[in-house]
This record gives structure tokens, C-alpha cells and sequence, in this order.
């Protein structure tokens, strides 16, 4: 009896124990702060502090850098050839440049001057996929999105929702890094933006650009069956995180554009790393003019 008696008491321990167990436990759940739940406005407070300071922010006025490029061609005609990349801003200004050893194809170069947004020619009448797709989208890229951080245009250093609308949401995965998924809508784009913060650090690492063009849009019933759907994608990719100046800064930037159309595709990177940074220097507005041929 009394054994009977000692195993039921062990058994009413056991249960008591785990019971107990879970409930700590869900205490402890309950008490973890539940970081998917941060709003848009607190995301973007601490990926401006992981920039640096406020003072920090404040004191520059422009930023130029400069490094390498690489430019590689994907698919039927790869190949890849090494240049210099340049990166000017100043305020909502801002230009990126890449010149290659190529006669047919010298440089990438496209700028916003505070009024205009220009792409360059390659020769008289002729621009680079790239530079086109950019051009066809000025008014996405007029708001100071390109460039990332390392433009003093960076839209999201001075936010303003009459501008574009940032919208964030929980944390997924993405390139192997937890992170942030948010919308940035602006007022005038044919584009779906995408921008992704490192949920750790609040580092801003890549921006999407999507575009997707409908078969038949804009052409008759006997046209439209013709036609196939259009896909066009720019990314941006931001590593190598240093600091510079009392500022965290990438020191290297990759461009990936893809274009689909009617069951072709093509494809091409720009791999720059930037070693060179002035901060504060005096750049004439007519440096971020890009058509000039």
C-alpha cells in the first residue's frame, strides 16, 4: 500500500514539475521583446543610428568615393572587364559613374542635379540598356534612392511621406540574413521598390526594383495575343560595412539588372569596392549633368 501510495506521489511531482516548466516558459516567451512587431517609424530610427550620430549625419554636407568596377556580362555573350566607379553627392545630388576600357562601351552614367534626372549616352543617340531602363524610371530614381547610404540624397535620411511612403513588415530571410522587408512606394513610379534592413545592425543591404509590363498593354485585341509579358529587375547590394569619417559606410556596392522579354532574358552585374571617401569637399552642380556626351 505504502508503495502504491509513494508512486502516485512521485507521479503527482512529475506532472507538477513539467506543468510548473510550462509555465515559466511561457512566461519567458511573454516576456522576450517580440522584435517582428517594431513599427515602420522605429525601423527607421535605428537604421539612421546605425548610419551614425545625428551630429554625425548632420555635419556632411556631400560625399565623394571613389574605387573599382567590374561590369560582367551573363549568358550568351558573357565576359567581364575591370574599370573605375566614382560616387558624387551633394544634398538631394547625386551621380554614379563607371568608365571601362571599351570602345562600345566607355561608361555608365547616370545623375540627378536637384532638377534633372540624365543618363549618358554611350555614343551620340545611344544609351546602355541600363542607363535606358533608368531613364524610363527618372522619377523613381529622382527621390534619392540609388546610392543607398552613400548618398548625402539618401531619401530615407530626411523621410518625408509626401515623398514616398515607407511600409515595413515582419522579419524573413533574405541572402541569408534576417532581415526587414519594406515597401517604399513614391509618389510617381511605374516601379515596386523593395529595401531590406538587417534586422541586427539595421544596416540598409539591398534594394529591389521590379517592374512588370503586361502582354498586349497599350495595343489593339489583334496585337495583344502576340505579345508576351515583360519583366524588368534592378538590385542593389550593400557590404562591407566600415567606418569612415564617424559614419558606417559599405565599401562595396553591386548593380544586378535583368531584363525578360518574350522567353529571352538578359543579364549583367557591376561590381564596384570603394577605398577612397572625402567628405565635405565643393562639387560644381554641373558635375551631376550625365548626358553630356
Amino acid at each position: 500500500m505504502n508503495n502504491k501510495k509513494t508512486r502516485l506521489f512521485k507521479t503527482f511531482v512529475t506532472i507538477f514539475v513539467f506543468a510548473l516548466a510550462f509555465v515559466f516558459e511561457a512566461v519567458n516567451i511573454e516576456a522576450k521583446p517580440n522584435t517582428d512587431k517594431l513599427k515602420t517609424e522605429e525601423i527607421l530610427a535605428k537604421h539612421l543610428d546605425s548610419i551614425g550620430t545625428a551630429d554625425a549625419r548632420k555635419s556632411i554636407t556631400s560625399i565623394m568615393a571613389s574605387g573599382t568596377a567590374k561590369a560582367v556580362s551573363k549568358g550568351r555573350n558573357a565576359g567581364e572587364t575591370d574599370g573605375l566607379v566614382v560616387m558624387i553627392s551633394d544634398g538631394e545630388k547625386n551621380l554614379i559613374g563607371m568608365r571601362f576600357p571599351i570602345n562600345d562601351y566607355p561608361y555608365e552614367k547616370m545623375g540627378y542635379d536637384g532638377n534633372e534626372f540624365t543618363v549618358a549616352f554611350l555614343k551620340p543617340g545611344q544609351r546602355s540598356l541600363l542607363g535606358s531602363f533608368m531613364l524610363e524610371n527618372k522619377d523613381t530614381f529622382k527621390v534619392g534612392i540609388l546610392g543607398g547610404t552613400l548618398s548625402t540624397a539618401w531619401e530615407l535620411l530626411n523621410y518625408d511621406e509626401k515623398v514616398g511612403k515607407l511600409k515595413c513588415g515582419g522579419i524573413k530571410t533574405v541572402d541569408e540574413i534576417k532581415a526587414y522587408k519594406c515597401d517604399y512606394s513614391p509618389r510617381k513610379s511605374d516601379l515596386n521598390v523593395n529595401l531590406y534592413f538587417d534586422a541586427e545592425t539595421f544596416r540598409h543591404f539591398k534594394t529591389e526594383y521590379t517592374r512588370v509590363i503586361s502582354g498586349g498593354q497599350g495595343l489593339g485585341v489583334n496585337n495583344s495575343a502576340r505579345q508576351q509579358e515583360k519583366r524588368y529587375k534592378l538590385v542593389e547590394i550593400f557590404s562591407d560595412f566600415k567606418e569612415v569619417n564617424k559614419l558606417t559606410l559599405p565599401h562595396k556596392y553591386t548593380l544586378t539588372y535583368e531584363a525578360t522579354e518574350n522567353d529571352s532574358g538578359l543579364a549583367f552585374d557591376w561590381r564596384m569596392e570603394l577605398n577612397d571617401f572625402k567628405f565635405n569637399e565643393s562639387i560644381e552642380a554641373k558635375n551631376f549633368k550625365a548626358d553630356v556626351f
